[in-house]
């Protein structure tokens, strides 16, 4: 297939979605979790938001902003005033996701840099208090993933261990995570990072099927070049199989969100995240999950 081809395909999967959401949208007015008639309504992918997306925009204005896009899983995370550690403020945020219709499935990444209880089960409370049942896990070590596992037993929380691609000496790919977890609790396992996986050298696909039931989180973006992590673009514009991974997360039953995790425009990110979920609802659409409105 040419270049000009898979273009004008990928162009044509992101406009149809586009006006499938026009469509469905009373004009002017805002989407609403009983409002919304998204393509994940039907589909057994499910759609969400890493709010690292908007590590510049304030809440309140990305609660504005997924309510314009229509998305209402959020992946929180500790970073401008998503969801602040501290207990008062998170308390406020939580409201706030309430009144706009929004759940919160998973948090990070949370970086576990000290082997101590205290740290470990502060952030465990911190997830338990959002009623948040995954937590995405930067950099936890061998050594302090043992002492963790304690926390997943006593909490029933999961621990999703996020790869950082080459540069992470830890967790590269999550093939690597796997190898370490194989014999711990079911509830410790891997959330993959596709533009991270793919520049590891790892086929999304393949790590999808390896992981399983331990795979509790996708962290979604696309990148033009599997070398490099500066081409990341909006999903669609890159070379990520975007359906043959959603194919691979059916077959394996997957039950966890695929959140976006755009890193790039961090000031001005809509036009990426717009783009991004409309392909990827195209994609569903044309998989034969379309919205029942």
């Amino acid at each position: 297939m040419s270049r000009t081809s898979t273009v004008s395909r990928r162009d044509f999967i992101r406009s149809s979605a586009l006006v499938a959401v026009a469509m469905a949208a009373p004009s002017g007015v805002l989407a609403t979790s009983q409002t919304r008639s998204s393509a994940e309504e039907s589909s057994p992918i499910r759609l969400g938001l890493a709010s690292y997306t908007f590590r510049n925009i304030s809440r309140t204005q990305m609660i504005g902003f997924m309510k314009q896009f229509n998305v209402f899983a959020l992946n929180a995370k500790d970073v401008k005033d998503h969801l602040p550690m501290e207990a008062q403020q998170e308390t406020a945020a939580l409201a706030d996701y309430a009144a706009a219709g929004i759940k919160l499935h998973a948090a990070g990444a949370i970086y576990f840099a000290k082997d101590e209880d205290t740290d470990i089960r502060s952030k465990f409370e911190y997830c338990k208090r959002a009623g948040i049942g995954v937590i995405v896990a930067g950099d936890p070590t061998l050594e302090t993933l043992l002492r963790i596992e304690k926390f997943v037993k006593e909490y029933d929380i999961r621990i999703a261990i996020h790869n950082h691609g080459p540069e992470d000496k830890l967790w590269p790919s999550p093939l690597d995570v796997l190898k370490a977890v194989k014999s711990m609790d079911p509830r410790i396992g891997c959330c993959i990072d596709v533009g991270h996986t793919v520049r590891a050298g790892t086929d999304v696909v393949e790590a999808i099927h390896e992981a399983g039931p331990r795979l509790f989180n996708v962290h979604m973006k696309d990148l033009t070049n599997f070398q490099s992590k500066e081409s990341q673009v909006a999903v669609g514009d890159g070379i990520i199989q975007v359906r043959k991974m959603f194919e691979a997360l059916i077959a394996t039953k997957y039950q966890g969100f695929v959140d976006l995790e755009y890193e790039i425009h961090a000031d001005d990110p809509m036009p990426g995240v717009i783009a991004s979920f409309a392909y990827m609802r195209g994609v569903l659409a044309g998989m034969g999950f379309a919205s029942k409105g």
